[in-house]
């Protein structure tokens, strides 16, 4: 796989750079460039992220950080149980939980909600961060809704972050999935509250609650563009007459 120039490998984060020391210098700044095409690459090209993971993998499958970043290309192309199979075994290598709720949310995307339930209920979540934890929160209420628990996703989501008017990196996607949820429920009214509350919650646009919350409202947007081409193109059939 080709590496732009201006990718040197020094991009990555000193934590992984770390763990790359462990290889043959050449080596690792190959793996390191890898890795840095899987980060830039993942949100806009996934299957391009995941190319470039498995070069990563190929050259390096004994680094964690190379089959945690396998785990997460893999995800982002739904290849849930191939995720899954490189998240446990960077787990195995570092003992860390932090990826606990990702796996988990891979045993949804393989049909398994009850196991992500599981999950859920398990002591790692207790070893988890705050983020981690409301995280976890956010795949049961998902595993919930899978199984058709409407009610049961709606209270697994009431929490003291929920409650919290505190903005948080994780606070727009906490309010968003309650506000869903109880659209799903039929809770319209409850809804478009918990829209407007991850709006003003969402600073970096991770969440498409605008939209939603513009929806509920009756608002439509227009596209602009098409509106001006649709009158040049009027204006130009006028001429002709």
């Amino acid at each position: 796989m080709p590496i732009p120039e201006d990718v040197t490998g020094e991009e990555i984060d000193k934590d992984v750079r770390q763990e790359l020391q462990s290889l043959p210098k050449t080596l690792a700044d190959d793996v390191a460039k890898n890795l840095v095409m899987v980060a830039r690459l993942i949100d806009e090209d996934p299957e391009g992220a995941y190319a470039y993971s498995k070069v990563a993998l190929r050259l390096a499958s004994r680094v964690a950080a190379v089959r945690e970043a396998g785990g997460f290309a893999a995800y982002a192309n739904q290849k849930y149980s191939e995720a899954l199979a490189e998240f446990r075994a960077a787990r195995r290598m570092t003992g860390n939980v932090d990826l606990w709720p990702v796996m988990a949310d891979c045993e949804r995307g393989l049909g398994r909600p009850e196991k992500a339930l599981d999950m859920a209920g398990a002591p790692e979540v207790h070893k988890l961060d705050k983020a981690g934890q409301v995280e976890m929160r956010l795949v049961a209420a998902g595993a919930r809704r899978d199984m058709g628990q409407l009610d049961a996703a709606i209270v697994t989501l009431q929490s003291p972050e929920l409650a919290s008017n505190s903005v948080q990196p994780w606070t727009a996607r906490l309010r968003y999935a309650y506000a869903d949820a109880l659209l799903a429920a039929g809770r319209e009214s409850e809804a478009r509250e918990w829209f407007a509350k991850a709006v003003e919650a969402d600073r970096d646009g991770s969440t498409d609650a605008s939209d939603r919350l513009a929806e509920l409202d009756g608002v439509e947007f227009v596209d602009a563009l098409a509106e001006d081409e649709g009158e040049g193109g009027d204006a130009a059939e006028e001429e002709k007459d």
